[in-house]
């Protein structure tokens, strides 16, 4: 465990994140006590939250909550979270004193290609089977049923459709859903459906993960990208594992943070910046801001990143519970829809692979976070995701912690500057009570599970 003191820094900070007066949707404090249905929830697309709220509300672990609610969001989020993709998850569990971080990242296959082996459907599976309490199908059947029934375009996903368009009109699926009779996309509020990915839900509630990764799905997906020359065989799809290991861990003054693992480029990213503003503390400067900034700009440097495009397909959620288990999760396309192009009859739109930097460049910014004090009481579950800007957004909220700061009220999250395509999302606990905060510059919903 790498081991640095707090930070002096001073207040108003700004660098890449943007200081608001106020967060959006922070929800009434509430206490961490032993009672049913309570627990708090943030992401950036409101309906998908309403769905991991109801589910604490019923007395669902924060495992069963992201499973939901990533599930709702591969229906009404599929920019950023589709069933094509994969990400990472960190649990913390303070029943056995574990922070395990889940890797079910977007794979290249091994013929190679453009289409990734996708692990979020897999991923959640384990992470819920391991930490949930809920049966498997009682959470996929809110994203079937929204699927169906049709929901209606949000704020965040019309905004990103706006930057995508040229993707969705040359595939043929995603221009069906997104775009009215005349070609044009349609608006904000605008009611869609997708009957084909409800079949796919459909076929995921029923068999679990092999309702995507073994049978007719697969053998759909394995064709279909034959057909593209980006090889997926169903043997690969089958055999997909997801990695399970500890965080890894630094301190933080009197609490420890937890990242992914150092293999991993998000991990690596993260440590980098957090190391880089720490040793900054013996160098006071006139304007604190120079010190996120300039660490930011040297952590991005070290990686060679020059240049990103503006939407990197990402987007993260946080839930906890009432018993203090908490799920911080960032999941990711590689791009807009990823590779833009959705396997027939099937809803399922192919992330696109890391062949190269440059396509995997969006899992160097996938930050879910866990932040405990020494007795391993949660702190902050926090998940950016989109881009450098999420994790400074994170950044900045470990400095005010390390200067002894609690983070529970309007204002103590600030925007990325960059949202709805770099964001940041958190439950903040201090004194015994939490706060949900999502990103004030996005157009998520930040909620409190507690019945009243």
């Amino acid at each position: 465990m790498h081991r640095f003191a707090p930070m002096a820094c001073a207040a108003g900070l700004t660098c890449l994140v943007t200081i608001l007066t106020a967060c959006s949707s922070g929800s009434t404090l509430f206490g961490l006590k032993e009672e049913a249905g309570g627990g708090f929830v943030a992401g950036d697309e409101p309906s998908a939250v309403r769905v991991g709220q109801q589910v604490l509300a019923q007395g669902g672990t924060a495992a069963d909550a992201a499973t939901a609610l990533y599930f709702a969001l591969s229906v009404t989020y599929p920019v950023a979270a589709g069933l094509g993709g994969g990400g990472i998850c960190i649990v913390h569990d303070p029943a056995s004193g574990a922070n395990e971080v889940f890797d079910f990242l977007p794979r290249t296959a091994a013929g190679g290609g453009a289409f990734a082996v996708p692990g979020n459907v897999r991923g959640f599976s384990v992470l819920q089977s391991i930490y949930g309490k809920f049966s498997w199908q009682r959470l996929i059947a809110p994203a079937e049923g929204l699927a169906a029934a049709g929901f209606p375009i949000s704020r965040g996903l019309g905004t990103r459709l706006g930057t995508s368009q040229n993707v969705i009109r040359l595939d043929a699926e995603l221009a069906v859903e997104f775009l009215d009779e005349s070609g044009q996309l349609k608006p904000a509020g605008a009611l869609v459906s997708n009957r084909n990915l409800a079949s796919a839900l459909a076929a995921i509630r029923e068999r679990g993960p092999d309702g995507l990764y073994r049978g007719d799905i697969a053998l759909k997906i394995a064709n279909y990208a034959a057909a593209q020359s980006a090889v997926i065989t169903e043997r690969e799809l089958a055999d997909y594992n997801v990695n399970r290991e500890p965080a890894h861990a630094l301190e933080l003054g009197d609490a420890v943070v937890n990242l992914p693992p150092m293999q991993l480029s998000a991990g690596t990213f993260a440590a980098s910046l957090i190391s880089l503003l720490a040793d900054a503390q013996g160098n006071p400067v006139d304007d604190p801001v120079h010190a996120i900034t300039g660490a930011v700009t040297q952590a991005l440097g070290g990686m060679g990143v020059t240049s990103l495009p503006q939407d990197l397909g990402s987007t993260g959620f946080v839930a906890v519970d009432n018993n203090g288990q908490a799920v911080t999760c960032a999941v990711t396309m590689n791009a807009p829809f990823g590779t833009g192009r959705t396997v027939e009859a099937t809803g399922v739109t192919m992330a696109k692979a890391p062949v190269s930097k440059q396509d995997g460049a969006a899992m160097m910014f996938l930050a879910p976070v866990i932040v405990a004090d020494k007795s391993n009481s949660l702190v902050l579950a926090g998940s950016g995701a989109g881009g450098s800007n999420a994790t400074a957004a994170l950044a900045f909220v470990l400095l005010k912690l390390a200067r002894g700061e609690t983070v529970l009220g309007p204002g103590d999250l600030h925007s990325t500057g960059m949202a709805p395509y770099d964001t940041v999302n958190a439950v903040a606990c201090g004194g015994g009570r939490c706060t949900a905060l999502s990103d004030p510059g996005g157009f998520g919903l930040g909620l409190s599970a507690a019945i009243q």
